[in-house]
């Protein structure tokens, strides 16, 4: 069973700097982690790995230094890494980010599951997943809280529907993108830290690509564009109400009425 884990590198702090022009994010410089959501897709995947067997593959997009989020990934257990890289893909939305991804995936060839996390703490769009598993052509589950059982040609999955749960037969080859209580990842291994140090991490380029036009990539491939993007200005005031728990209570209700809270 092959099962390709698509990851991302983004900043540890929310302390970052926008190009003007780009209206992206500059990553330069920026200590960097592995987005918080992927640790459980790396989790669920190797779990899958030790019932089922096969391998598990690491996938991402970004520049020279995500290699760092991929030396982790082979501590926590993965077998394989790629990093996909190239000028071009700079400055890509969601789109053309998904749409690099899925060229990516066709160059390594067959694979059962693909596995995401929901979402990324530095974009929360939460569509990445869904439109690989479009450019590819494979059925996809998003919000999935649990892995009910794997057959030989099926998952068995429950997603989180926030008042439901729909469990739903999702046939191989497929994608889908996982919660964060679907498991608790494990942590690091010192021990596999040392031993995959001089391992092999396989760089992608455009010119590795199946469709190789730099139009279908990076800002040239994306239809959105961010017009502004700014910090907002936080403001508190404090007040301190005396008297009764009745007084109180009556006070808060008020102040969440006027702000049409409630």
């Amino acid at each position: 069973m092959h099962i390709i884990v698509c990851i991302k590198q983004v900043p540890k702090t929310t302390k970052v700097d926008i190009d003007k022009e780009t209206g992206v994010l500059k990553r330069e410089g920026i200590e960097a982690k592995i987005n918080p959501y992927d640790l459980y897709a790396i989790e669920t995947a190797l779990r899958i790995r030790e019932q089922h067997g096969g391998c598990v593959t690491a996938l991402t997009m970004g520049p020279f230094q995500a290699q760092e989020i991929l030396k982790e990934a082979y501590s926590m257990g993965v077998d394989e890494c790629i990093l996909l890289s190239d000028r071009a893909f700079a400055g890509a939305d969601v789109l053309a980010t998904s749409y690099a991804l899925s060229q990516a995936i066709k160059v390594l060839g067959d694979f059962d599951l693909i596995i995401c996390g929901k979402q990324t703490t530095d974009g929360d769009t939460a569509q990445v997943g869904a439109e690989i598993a479009e450019f590819l052509d494979v059925p996809h589950g998003t919000n999935v809280s649990r892995i009910i059982n794997i057959e030989q040609n099926m998952a068995r999955i429950e997603m989180d529907m926030i008042d439901s749960f729909l469990i739903q037969d999702i046939y191989f080859p497929c994608l889908i993108a996982v919660e964060k209580d679907i498991h608790t990842p494990r942590l690091p291994s010192y021990k596999k830290r040392i031993s995959t140090k001089e391992k092999e991490i396989q760089t992608i380029t455009l010119n590795d690509l199946g469709d190789k036009n730099p139009r279908h990539y990076g800002l040239s491939g994306s239809p959105t564009q961010v017009e502004k993007i700014y910090v907002p200005d936080v403001t508190s005031v404090r007040t301190a109400v005396e008297g009764d728990s009745d007084k109180q209570a009556n006070f808060i209700y008020e102040k969440l009425k006027a702000l049409k809270f409630i």
